[in-house]
């Protein structure tokens, strides 16, 4: 019988002391998922699930030694980006990938917390744009991050999408996938989709009515890494990353974290298997 691999999968992120986003909630999806976490910290934050009152960026030479150091030992199958709040951090974060070359790149391009704190400054869109999307094996921005990425007003409806993905995907590397999410559209089912320009996956999922939302895209997107490795296509390791995502916010409401915009949560499987 063949022993199945654990994928070592690296989150760079910054930090949520609530751990309901960031590193945190990566490692914990990494671990649920059957990955062994790895994490390169990009930035502090001072947040709870109601507001961000204060983020620190790690200078980019410790970011860039962090990585060096773990590279140089810790075979990487995948890595996830989320938060990076200094230009220096996206400048370094770009030169290691293009040094190390590991196989799968998922970017979230994290920009707002859901408490609607801004945690990407402006003057860093641009070397996100410039330095990292032509880097990531699958992109996963939500409606308004992907307007700002694409210099265009967000969109209201899903017939917009394949136009607005039509925008975004020449800024990255050919063969790479664009998963556009819909979850800020209204209606009673969230449409995310996915395509690479030549094929289309359209995921829907029945929307959940809960204030348990705070870190989704950090939880989606660190699944979709995780299961890169272990699945044989890009289309396949986002439908099973959506559907724990899914499960995660359902059994939310068995958490009591705070009194704001509560974690989703990653373990539950400990309690429904």
């Amino acid at each position: 019988m063949q022993v199945k691999t654990i994928p070592n999968v690296l989150t760079i992120a910054g930090v949520d002391p609530s751990g309901g986003a960031g590193v945190l909630a990566d490692i914990k999806t990494i671990s649920a998922l059957g990955g062994y976490g790895c994490g390169v910290i990009a930035a502090l934050t001072a947040q709870n699930t109601r507001a961000v009152t204060g983020v620190c960026p790690v200078p980019a030479a410790f970011v860039k030694e962090q990585l060096d150091t773990l590279f140089e030992d810790v075979r990487i199958d995948a890595v996830k980006i989320g938060m990076l709040s200094d230009e220096a951090v996206i400048n370094a974060v770009a030169d290691a990938l293009n040094r190390y070359r590991p196989r799968f790149v998922v970017l979230d391009p994290v920009m707002v917390a859901k408490s609607g704190d801004r945690l990407l400054p402006e003057n860093c869109v641009q070397a996100l744009i410039h330095q990292l999307l032509p880097l990531a094996t699958v992109l996963t921005p939500n409606l308004p991050e992907a307007a700002v990425l694409a210099q265009e007003a967000e969109i209201q409806s899903e017939e917009e999408m394949p136009a607005l993905t039509q925008k975004l995907l020449p800024k990255m590397k050919t063969g790479a996938w664009l998963l556009l999410k819909g979850g800020h559209l209204t209606g009673q089912e969230v449409p995310d989709l996915l395509t690479d320009g030549t094929d289309h996956f359209v995921y829907r999922a029945e929307r959940i009515e809960t204030k348990n939302t705070h870190g989704t895209g950090c939880t989606l997107s660190s699944a979709i890494a995780t299961l890169l490795p272990q699945c044989e296509t890009v289309p396949e390791a986002v439908e099973k990353a959506k559907k724990y995502l899914w499960e995660a916010i359902r059994y939310s409401d068995k958490l009591t974290v705070g009194h704001g915009h509560g974690p989703v949560y990653h373990f539950y499987k400990t309690i429904t298997d």
